[in-house]
């Protein structure tokens, strides 16, 4: 039981330490550039990626989404359509 845990574990972490290096290296670059400009600028750069990667993706589909909308409102009027012709105590 576990050399199982530790055999996916291992891999697991692997994989952390791997994905969790390329962004801790990308910030690092820009400390040690020594030219004021250059460093701002590198800053800059990096402030620009995270708002592209916080910024929330466009609904894709606000069109379908009102389409939808008007497709369960025929449906339900429908169904109260077809109960209100059930007979209730006849």
């Amino acid at each position: 039981m576990d050399s199982i845990v530790v055999k996916l574990a291992l891999p697991a972490l692997l994989a952390l330490a791997i994905s969790t290096a390329p962004a801790a290296a990308v910030e690092q670059n820009c400390r040690f550039i020594q030219a004021k400009p250059e460093r701002e600028a590198c800053y800059k750069r990096q402030e620009d990626e995270l708002a592209a990667k916080r910024k929330p993706a466009a609904p894709a589909g606000d069109g379908t989404t009102l389409e939808t909308l008007r497709q369960m409102r025929q449906d339900d009027e429908a169904v109260y359509r077809s109960i209100n012709n059930i007979c209730r105590g006849c």
